[in-house]
């Protein structure tokens, strides 16, 4: 039927728009935020409920609570998350909540106001907090409760609970290997100075960042740390793409030096000077890979009769011959390791070093041809 497609393909268009709009989350993600709620609201819960505090009002807090923890704990990096916001904008509501509760008899009125003047007063105060709104409600709602606490509310349960919650998501975030609060711009990187980290120096400063967030109207969610971070991948993501099909295997350095791992860090390190590596590989029988010691770990290591063992670090990336180099590019972009074993099962059959794939990325500029083209 003539017209048909066009219609159709509007309809699935619109259908689309209905879908999800959040990329696909990992399973261990997604349960390491609900554990961490999970946590977090088992603790906050309790001293909500506990005898210094009304039992009524405890069970209220709840919902805002719940709320806070889905920001803390799912999406740590959010400016909605972060301590500021969710410590100053909970308070606010609750003492905007309990005003409006104590003037304003009419309940519709009084809720719909302290809501709409506790989302003014948050994004004011640079502390927008969405559950925040569900605190002013609470209050709004309470009209009893706030009769007896008055203007405590807003400190306990409210600010007390949210500095709680706040704390076990930054003590939770630590030991699952995030970070929050959300790093700042200028923070040091691991290196210890002050230059920007590697994957995003970018030559913008973080006022012509936050300049690009207010001009698209993202200020709410995402800071200049998260926009530096995500540009400087787009950059190494698109550098990737332009290398073309060269693999670990093609780059990778073959003829390895090797230590086993009772090998006393003398002779380690004597290795280090006799080939000036900054990295060399620990094997075992059969060239069976076990970790990897880089030069940087001699430091203050060197207690006569230490095995190479005790300093090598095993928790590193890996690769695989067919891994391309547009795979190895952000795995050494960050300055957390300087070489990427290259394995078959546990078998180490090469090492890529940063010479290595700067070498690489050197060659076809050196002739003159962009990478990744013949």
């Amino acid at each position: 039927m003539p017209g048909g497609r066009p219609v159709l393909s509007e309809l699935s268009r619109i259908l689309r728009a209905f879908g999800p709009a959040v990329a696909s989350t990992p399973p261990v993600e997604a349960l390491r935020a609900g554990l961490g709620a999970l946590v977090g609201l088992a603790v906050a819960g309790i001293f909500a409920l506990s005898p210094s505090v009304d039992g009524q009002l405890g069970l209220y807090l709840i919902a805002p609570f719940g709320a806070s923890s889905v920001l803390l704990f799912a999406v740590p990096n959010s400016p909605l998350a972060q301590p500021w916001a969710a410590v100053v904008g909970n308070t606010v509501a609750a003492l905007i909540g309990v005003a409006a509760c104590l003037l304003i008899a009419d309940p519709a009125l009084r809720i719909a106001l302290a809501v709409g003047c506790a989302i003014t007063a948050t994004i004011l105060c640079r502390a927008l907090h969405p559950p925040a709104g569900a605190v002013a409600m609470t209050a709004a709602m309470s009209p009893d409760a706030v009769a007896d606490l008055g203007f405590r509310f807003a400190l306990t349960p409210v600010a007390a609970g949210t500095i709680l919650l706040v704390a076990l998501a930054a003590v939770y975030a630590r030991l699952t290997g995030r970070h929050y609060p959300l790093r700042q711009f200028d923070e040091h990187h691991p290196n210890r100075t002050r230059d920007p980290a590697p994957d995003h120096r970018l030559g913008l400063s973080e006022a012509q960042l936050n300049d690009i967030l207010e001009r698209y109207r993202q200020s709410f969610n995402l800071g200049a740390e998260d926009l530096a971070r995500l540009v400087g991948a787009a950059e190494l993501q698109a550098a990737a793409q332009r290398t073309g099909p060269v693999t670990a295997a093609d780059i990778m350095s073959r003829d390895l030096v090797t230590v086993p791992p009772d090998a006393p860090v003398e002779r380690v390190a004597g290795l280090f000077r006799q080939h000036r590596f900054t990295s060399i590989p620990v094997v075992g029988a059969g060239d069976r890979y076990l970790g990897v010691i880089f030069q940087i770990h001699l430091i203050g290591t060197l207690a006569p009769g230490n095995p190479a063992r005790a300093i090598m670090q095993t928790q590193i990336p890996q690769a695989a011959p067919a891994t391309p180099l547009g795979e190895l590019l952000p795995l050494m972009a960050d300055g957390q390791v300087d070489a990427v074993p290259v394995l078959v099962g546990d078998r180490i059959l090469g090492i890529v070093t940063r010479t290595d794939l700067i070498s690489a990325l050197a060659r076809p500029l050196a002739q003159g041809v962009p990478a990744g083209r013949p």
